[in-house]
């Protein structure tokens, strides 16, 4: 009986400094700067969206959140880099929709996209543009589809990469308007807008913050958006499928999260900052300018049922447009 008591209070006293421990942690943390990693070129979407974020969760938070970026295959390198970082709360990322396609598109990944991490919440969701460049002999979208049918195979697009949902918009547009375009990956939304400019190849799907600009100004021609509403940054570009692309939607997403086994408690001080930080009526309107969608947190339940399901849809996309994986 004696031994009954002792271990209970030995049972309470160790869940007891485990408590203690862990509001200690939650009230110190951080106490040095944080880390955000994503996995796109400079200057592109992830990257604005990464340092307008960034900049907000270091109000909040009370230290300096640096922005790095490790771009290549499609987000991977950064996904790879994030899930093998310390599990401490001062490395989190900011992933697309790109994350779950790759679940969809490769064979294996160093990392499991959603076991891999701990969600912390969603950020903004956002269409993608079809654009040719304005010398272009393609006024519409039905032109365009009309040249592809009658080469196909002999005309290109490029993308920010191989296995980002641009990739993918592209390949499910071939599926849906019947045609075959020819993927080009470039690493990132810059690099993609400048071949498109420089004549290396003569459509992309890019993301509408660097395009804008560019059609705005009448260099390039946005033939269509991939979503199921138009873009408010573009209004005058129409959806792919008022060109006859009949049941073609495509928006991606972006989010944050850190590593598997980071204490629950830090990503809930980090979930509550970054609702915090996307309610600023400032960093809403920063964001949507950013990347012409909408702005949506959520809990990272929420965030994890999104990637889980997302993974689902595009390995179906993958397999009915009969993509490899690789």
């Amino acid at each position: 009986m004696k031994w009954m008591k002792r271990f209970a209070g030995a049972v309470t006293m160790a869940a007891a400094c485990i408590l203690t421990a862990t509001t200690i942690l939650a009230d110190d943390y951080p106490s040095r700067p944080i880390r955000l990693l994503h996995g796109f070129a400079a200057g592109g979407a992830a990257d604005t969206m990464s340092r307008i974020v960034a900049e907000g969760l270091a109000r909040k938070l009370g230290q300096p959140v640096i922005v790095e970026a490790k771009p290549g295959a499609g987000g991977n390198i950064a996904a790879d880099a994030i899930a093998k970082a310390t599990p401490d709360g001062y490395t989190i990322g900011l992933v697309t929709g790109a994350h779950a396609i790759s679940a969809a598109i490769y064979k294996s990944l160093s990392f499991q996209p959603v076991e891999s991490f701990g969600m912390i919440s969603t950020l903004a969701y956002y269409g993608l543009v079809i654009a040719v460049r304005d010398d272009h002999p393609a006024k519409s979208m039905a032109d365009l589809i009309a040249m592809a049918r009658q080469k196909p195979g002999g005309l290109s697009f490029g993308s920010v990469g191989f296995g980002s949902t641009h990739h993918l918009a592209g390949e499910l547009l071939n599926a849906r308007a019947g045609i075959d375009l020819l993927h080009v990956p470039y690493r990132g939304d810059s690099q993609s807008t400048t071949a498109l400019l420089g004549g290396d190849v003569p459509v992309i799907i890019g993301t509408p913050v660097l395009l804008a600009p560019q059609i705005q100004s009448g260099a390039v021609r946005g033939l269509a958006v991939t979503s199921s509403t138009r873009i408010p940054l573009l209004p005058n570009v129409p959806l792919a499928e008022e060109a006859g692309v009949k049941g073609y939607d495509v928006r991606t997403w972006a989010g944050l999260l850190v590593p598997k086994g980071t204490p629950p408690v830090l990503i809930a001080r980090l979930n509550a900052a970054t609702l915090e930080v996307l309610s600023d009526p400032n960093v809403r309107k920063q964001l949507e300018t950013a990347v012409g969608g909408e702005v949506r947190g959520s809990s990272p339940e929420e965030m994890k049922a999104l990637v889980a399901a997302e993974i689902a849809k595009w390995s179906d996309v993958v397999e009915r447009a009969k993509i490899p994986r690789i």
